[in-house]
């Protein structure tokens, strides 16, 4: 009867733990961000932002453009990562203000910037992350980036 009971809870197990599997689209490219948006998958636009330092203890860094070709319409997206070298754990996400063409963020003593923003990192296994925005989003532009790097993978939420 035990023995019995042992089985049966295991096979319960197991069976839950492959009903927790992802089974939705894969990223075709590693260390790049994807916006999922059902069964589909947008890459972030990947730039490496110039930094500046006009006042002490601020950097602002910038971005060409005053809008990604990313976009989606969720105000708390989802991202899918195929990690190899970008930790997910690393990520920040910081809106931008755009000017005079370009895109920008402050960051340090004495900006009024919004962010980081907060995000949760589920491991799907295998170098895999599922990365969501737990802050409602405002439409506008925006980018995560790994912590002590200039990469920026760039999006746009618009309705």
């Amino acid at each position: 009867m035990v023995r019995h009971l042992v089985l049966c809870s295991m096979t319960l197990s197991f069976a839950l733990l492959a009903a927790d599997q992802y089974t939705g689209p894969r990223p075709p490219k590693t260390d790049v961000p994807y916006l999922l948006q059902a069964d589909k998958l947008i890459p972030t636009e990947v730039v490496e932002a110039t930094e500046s330092h006009p006042k002490k203890n601020q950097s602002v860094f910038t971005v060409p453009g005053a809008s990604s070709t990313a976009k989606t319409p969720l105000a708390e997206p989802i991202f899918i990562l195929q990690s190899k070298q970008v930790s997910p754990q690393s990520l920040l996400l910081y809106r931008f203000d755009v000017s005079k063409g370009n895109r920008q963020v402050v960051v340090g003593k004495g900006s009024d910037t919004e962010g980081p923003f907060h995000l949760s990192v589920r491991d799907l296994g295998g170098g895999l992350y599922q990365i969501e925005v737990s802050d409602s989003l405002e439409n506008g532009e925006y980018s995560l980036s790994p912590n002590g790097s200039n990469k920026a993978f760039c999006f746009s939420i618009v309705d």
